[in-house]
């Protein structure tokens, strides 16, 4: 048996499923209700630019709440509707009327002007309110209309005496929802989803509309100042810090997509760091960090992305096939190399000030990124011990593709010492992330890393000075073995490189920490070591563990009864000089 037919959708339970379940956030209501009105205004635009329609008034959308009457009321002096066009794009749930404008008026600039387009916006009222009205007088001059609908099957249209052009719709809100009649928290509604629609939205009769109709992504980069650009990121973002360096996206082909995306300045580990980009289609706001769009290394950034292109109405799933999202996220980064290619070239000072900043974001790219970062090897660099800054492939090529590297300037300055006294040199790591990275560059470029707090390489063991050692600071597991050390001090700590990084990355990912595998080097050129063989055992004892002691402050701290010691024992040394 076989059998044809159209399903029928039952439609006298929808409401109850658009109160619950049509959006993830209940506030979208106002979102969508105040974008219906701007695609209104630029209907009627779009007819009177093609001579179809006269439309001198000033566009104006407004919002107003009466916590007293529990209404909230959205008014716009727009295209308007006759009563059968609301018959026709009101009760028939879905039937999208931005869809059958556009299809009529096919021209891809107003495309991306449009903004509705799915169809169910308007029942987003229900979401919080047991009654809508919507009053509506048509640009054509047919008689305005009233329909109300109480969240049933059921509506009523009467004529209205409305004698303005433009559509106003009064919600009543439920009881469940009478914290959205609070002046500040539309505010805050409209701000967030709102505050950068292309017409002036006012709240309440205020003098000042809310938004920003002319937010600075929408203007060519020369026309904004580098003053507009950072007052933007505060408005934006609750951040003291100014950004360190923007970049503006102003693209029309082969996709519309317009943007600033900015990078902050880092005030904690980079590894907490999270920035936040806004999305926004035709400056209504969609969500914040849509990872299919902006790539993942990316997100570390602050800004806005606009893009009309974007097929918001499907899954993310959808979103990480889809061919157009693909490339957009290929030119944002795209966008984003070139931008630093530029700056190191053109303003090289500038670049140097804010390397320490944005390193972070430029390596956590190139080791996600295969083509940011064959684009950007040119101008990896990395300040030196001397203070100056050099290009890694450059410094690589000078020395064999072995680089000597600092983390921390303070804690390990005589290991620098040291090295300076050799007439060389070492590069600055001083972020977790350049842990990862340098592992990154080996294994990319088959350079060599050690950091200059590792094993020297002329090393011998002194069975006697070793003996010493071991007896009075009886740690049986302790490497210790000699060599001649540029340096006043008479012993270092030292670790081998590869120990070392297990043990970083052990820590970084919160798990067990590794057991030190460190080395005691004793310089065999300083004196005090020297005369240790012939020395008391008394003093043998003090001495040494006093020796170690320093050695472990130049390289790491001390524990509390380890420091209560070293201190006991410097007052006992100093008492016996007196």
């Amino acid at each position: 048996m076989s059998s044809k037919g159209n399903i029928k959708v039952n439609a006298k339970n929808i409401f109850p499923i658009i109160k619950k379940w049509l959006y993830s956030d209940k506030d979208i209501f106002l979102r969508e209700l105040v974008v219906n009105s701007c695609d209104a205004i630029t209907k009627i635009l779009k007819l009177k630019s093609i001579g179809e329609a006269a439309y001198d008034e000033k566009p104006r959308i407004e919002v107003k709440c009466d916590s007293e009457a529990k209404t909230i009321t959205i008014s716009d002096n727009g295209i308007g509707m006759t009563e059968e066009e609301v018959k026709k794009y009101i009760n028939q749930i879905a039937f999208s009327g931005a869809e059958e404008f556009l299809e009529k008026y096919k021209d891809q600039n107003e495309q991306n002007q449009i903004i509705g387009h799915f169809g169910l916006g308007f029942y987003s009222a229900f979401m919080v309110a047991h009654k809508v009205e919507l009053e509506t007088k048509s640009y054509t001059g047919a008689p305005a209309v009233l329909w109300k609908c109480s969240g049933g099957t059921e509506y009523s249209i009467t004529e209205s005496n409305k004698d303005t052009q433009g559509t106003k719709i009064v919600l009543h809100i439920d009881d469940e929802s009478t914290d959205f009649l609070l002046v500040e928290k539309l505010r805050s509604i409209l701000f967030k989803y709102c505050g950068f629609l292309p017409y002036e939205i006012y709240l309440n009769d205020e003098e000042k509309c809310v938004n920003e109709t002319a937010p600075l992504w929408t203007k060519a980069p020369n026309e904004c100042t580098e003053e507009q650009y950072k007052e933007f990121y505060h408005k934006l973002f609750t951040d003291i810090n100014d950004p360190l360096l923007w970049v503006h996206l102003n693209v029309e082909f082969p996709f519309n997509l317009k943007g600033i995306l900015y990078f902050p300045k880092l005030t904690h580990e980079f590894e907490s760091a999270q920035g936040k980009i806004k999305l926004f289609n035709n400056q209504v706001f969609v969500a914040d960090n849509i990872k299919e769009i902006i790539p993942e290394f990316l997100m570390l950034l602050k800004g806005v992305i606009d893009c009309p292109d974007l097929p918001l109405n499907v899954s993310r799933s959808a979103l990480q096939n889809d061919g157009t999202v693909a490339k957009i996220a290929s030119h944002i980064t795209k966008k984003v190399a070139d931008k630093l290619l530029s700056i190191q070239k053109e303003n090289r000072d500038s670049f140097n000030k804010n390397w320490t900043d944005i390193a972070p974001f430029i390596e956590y790219g190139c080791m996600n990124d295969e083509k940011f970062y064959e684009k950007l090897k040119p101008i990896l660099q990395a300040k030196t011990t001397d203070g100056d800054y050099v290009v890694l492939v450059d410094y690589a090529n000078e020395n064999n593709k072995e680089i000597s590297y600092a983390t921390d300037e303070k804690a390990q300055a005589q290991y620098i010492k040291m090295l300076n006294e050799e007439g060389k040199k070492a590069l600055l790591f001083p972020h977790i992330i350049d842990i990862h990275f340098i592992s990154f560059l080996e294994m990319k470029e088959q350079w060599k890393f050690s950091r200059i707090d590792t094993i020297p390489q002329q090393t011998s063991d002194n069975e006697q000075l070793v003996e010493i050692f071991k007896k009075n600071l009886k740690k049986d597991d302790l490497k210790i073995t000699t060599s001649p050390l540029k340096s006043p001090l008479p012993a270092l700590i030292v670790q081998e490189e590869h120990m070392r990084r297990i043990s970083d990355f052990s820590k970084m990912f919160g798990n067990t920490p590794m057991p030190e595998t460190i080395t005691l080097v004793l310089n065999s050129e300083n004196k005090l070591i020297k005369h240790l063989p012939g020395m008391e055992e008394e003093k043998q004892a003090v001495i040494c563990r006093q020796i170690y002691d320093i050695a472990r402050l130049c390289n790491s701290s001390l524990t509390p009864e380890e420091m209560s010691g070293f201190i006991e024992r410097t007052v006992e040394l100093l008492e016996k000089i007196v």
